[in-house]
């Protein structure tokens, strides 16, 4: 059994995809928008217009792999309630990785020591997804 997150990010997914192959050094392994599905989506499902937009997504964060779509395309993405995880193995990977993911985001939590980990912090990016930065040695 695997679980694996899928985010919607309501018609945001392709600029979020780069992001994250920026930010993360993160892999898009398949891609597929609307209007290469081999049937159309249902009538009313997404708003006329949006036929460019990703029906689904894979992307690869290390040895994990992100689901991830444009949903219905109503621009209003919701992530709360929900945060990623990231382990990395060093302070300096830590720090280059929650920098870029508070870029243009909103840092809750600065990376810092903690009893548990020589780094840790919380930041939503841009997008507002939440993330957990941390070293876990």
């Amino acid at each position: 059994m695997q679980v694996q997150p899928y985010l919607s990010f309501d018609g945001r997914c392709e600029e979020a995809l780069d992001f994250y192959c920026r930010a993360l050094g993160a892999e898009v392994g398949m891609l597929m928008r609307f209007r290469d599905s081999p049937e159309p989506p249902p009538p009313g499902m997404i708003p006329a217009g949006s036929e460019d937009k990703v029906m689904h997504a894979a992307l690869r964060i290390g040895t994990t792999t992100l689901m991830a779509s444009d949903g219905r395309c109503t621009g209003r993405p919701s992530f709360t309630g929900i945060s990623l995880s990231l382990s990395v193995g060093t302070v300096a990977e830590a720090e280059r990785l929650f920098a870029a993911l508070a870029d243009g985001g909103e840092v809750g939590m600065k990376l810092g020591k903690t009893f548990f980990s020589p780094a840790f912090g919380m930041v939503r990016d841009r997008f507002g997804v939440g993330w957990m930065v941390a070293v876990m040695a």
